[in-house]
Order: structure tokens, then sequence, then C-alpha cells
């Protein structure tokens, strides 16, 4: 694969990005950056002025930016205004914003963390630990939530080798998954716990955690032994991984007593003195 999306974080706020293998640079979301600098409720409607005003003034610059796919808020992918480090660069030099040292200051820092990681996989690693850690997670929450990362790796690997496109099919089947286990797809996941940008797993308490690990885990399991030749067959086999979670999530409902899809996310819960207990054991 020569792209990869992620979310980087400026200030705790989310900007959308997409690494080119090819040509070895970040992408950025230009919207997510206007938002983030101009503190604008309207960043579309502030960025399209700006390309007004860029045009009117003889720039070549929005003409030079691309689009790409990325994740919108209600999850599907779209079309998105991206632009590179270096054109960034120059864009902040037409947005009036206090904040515009220090995003410089992260520009550059990002690109360089990522060339690191081409050289050594295990920064990212070790990178992704201390976001999380910043943003107040528990390190017993923290370990669920990579071993998560590892085992949606392996899965989507999984469904690479059977000839799956990634996109529409990948989230189709991510959504059969979640549907199966927990009663909802991805994006009534995500509403039911009052989400909108943000991910659905960084949101989830250790218990949906280990459940979500589960139904992928054996639905990559199931995949592999199986060997379904087709989409169709590929949805047959997430429906099994997502029971194979179902039942367990039954049973430990029926001993508990309490519902284990909550309502619960990292923003409300991380408010709390008690954020760590409850992310822990709810």
């Amino acid at each position: 694969m020569t792209k990869k999306e992620a979310i980087q974080l400026f200030e705790d706020k989310q900007v959308r990005t997409v690494w080119d293998g090819n040509e070895e640079k970040w992408f950025f979301s230009i919207i997510d950056v206007i938002e983030i600098l101009t503190d604008s409720p309207r960043p579309r409607k502030y960025w399209n002025a700006l390309k007004t005003k860029l045009k009117a003034e003889g720039s070549e610059l929005s003409h030079k930016m691309g689009r790409l796919k990325m994740k919108a808020a209600d999850g599907k992918m779209r079309m998105t205004d991206v632009a590179d480090t270096e054109q960034l660069f120059r864009l902040i030099q037409s947005i009036p914003s206090p904040k515009a040292e220090p995003f410089k200051l992260w520009l550059a820092q990002v690109a360089s963390e990522r060339l690191d990681e081409m050289q050594d996989p295990e920064l990212s690693i070790d990178r992704a630990l201390e976001q999380y850690l910043k943003l107040g997670y528990s390190e017993n929450w923290i370990n669920q939530r990579l071993k998560s990362i590892e085992i949606r790796k392996e899965l989507t690997d999984e469904w690479k080798n059977r000839g799956l496109k990634e996109g529409q099919q990948f989230a189709t089947l991510t959504d059969i998954i979640t549907k199966v286990w927990a009663g909802k797809t991805t994006k009534e996941y995500k509403v039911f716990k009052g989400l909108k940008k943000e991910n659905l797993r960084d949101n989830m308490t250790n218990t949906e955690l280990i459940l979500n690990m589960l139904a992928e885990a054996s639905t990559k399991d199931i995949s592999a032994a199986v060997q379904p030749n087709d989409f169709e067959g590929s949805k047959k086999v997430a429906r099994q991984g997502g029971n194979v979670a179902k039942v367990a999530l039954k049973e430990l409902e029926s001993k508990t007593g309490k519902k284990v899809v909550s309502k619960l996310n990292a923003k409300k819960v991380l408010r709390s003195k008690d954020s760590t207990k409850e992310l822990d054991n709810e």
C-alpha cells in the first residue's frame, strides 16, 4: 500500500492526514487545519473565501493543491482538499492566527517523525503510547488499544490477501462485524456515544475494546481457515466472526446484569477525576 491514513493531533485537536509512500510525504486536510488556526465554525466557507482571495491576488497555490479521499464525520470516505507540508507552510502565511508559529513547528515535527518511523517502525508504537498518555488514558487501556491496532492490521491484511478492496468493502465488512456483536453499525455506535469526527475505538471502554478485538480476530482466523473467494463469502465470514464476540457479550451480560455497549466516550470520561477507573472497568 502506498498511501496510509492517520489522525494527527495538534493541541488535542484532530487533523486528518494521508502518508504517500511513493512521494514520502504527508498530505493534510486543509479544512481541518483552517478549523484549528481560525476557530471558525464554518472552516469550509473560510477556505472557499481564501481560495477566491488567493486567486484574485494571482497566487497559484490553491491550484497546485490536490484532493484525496479521507474519512468524513459521517464515517464515509469523501474527496477532501489536501496540501503537503511545503504548501501548508505557504498557506499559513495567508491566515492571521496566533497559532501559526506553533503549528509550523508541529508540521515540521510530524514530517520528521514519519521519516524516522520508516527507519524504525517501533517508534510509531512508542509515539502512539505517548500521545494516548498525554490525552489522559490509563496505561491499562492503552495496552488494549495498541493490541487492537495490531489485530485490526492482521484482519485487513487477510482481507487484502482475499483480493478485497480498501474503502467501501472494508467499511462494509467492519459494519457487519460491529452490527453482529454490538447490535450497531459503526455509524450508529458513534452516534450512540455522541461522537462526530472522533475515532470509535478511541472511545471504547476496555470491555468494548476486548470484544471488538475478539470479533476481528475471530473473523481473521475463520477467513484464513475457510478462504472465501469473493466479497459475499467474506461477508458471511464477518457475520461468523462477529457472532463469536456476541456470544461472549451475552454471557458476560448475563453474569453481571450490566450492558456492555456503553454511551461513555473519552471526552466525557477523561474530564472525570476517576476517568482511569471508568475506562478500565466499565
